[in-house]
């Protein structure tokens, strides 16, 4: 049995969806393991990870619409607003998805399904750097 970790850093320009599929699947051939479980991790509370369909956009644009609707950003609805009117419903947006995914891996390769793609999914309205940890099991 082997591990091996891997930090993914990429920059974000604002609120959506970020595509990571292609870096993670490369990281991932490249470590020669046959089989095994990957595990990501975002290291932030204002950003989470989501697996969603990667062939129609408007798959991502609905999400972040119903995202936007379901968690106003109303800072007379918040305690929490030192940070910007956006910070605490990305906290909360980020509390309804997920900051840690699992991925089996066989044949060197993510499991993924046809149409699934892996995405950091950006709450906050100002660019920031966000590191998402790699860590994959196997042999």
């Amino acid at each position: 049995m082997r591990q091996v970790r891997h930090e993914l850093s990429l920059g974000t320009d604002g609120p959506g969806l970020y595509e990571i599929t292609g870096e993670v699947a490369a990281w991932v051939g490249a470590q020669g393991m046959g089989a095994g479980l990957l595990t990501l991790f975002c290291r932030h509370t204002s950003a989470s990870l989501t697996i969603q369909e990667n062939a129609d956009p408007d798959v991502r644009r609905d999400l972040e619409t119903f995202f936007e609707r379901l968690v106003k950003e109303d800072p007379g609805l918040y305690r929490h607003t030192a940070e910007g009117a956006d910070d605490m419903p990305a906290h909360i947006r980020s509390a309804l998805t997920n900051v840690q995914l699992s991925v089996p891996v066989a044949g060197g390769r993510a499991q993924l399904g046809t149409w699934q793609g892996i995405y950091l999914f950006e709450h906050r309205r100002r660019p920031h750097r966000r590191r998402v940890l790699l860590h994959l099991l196997g042999e």
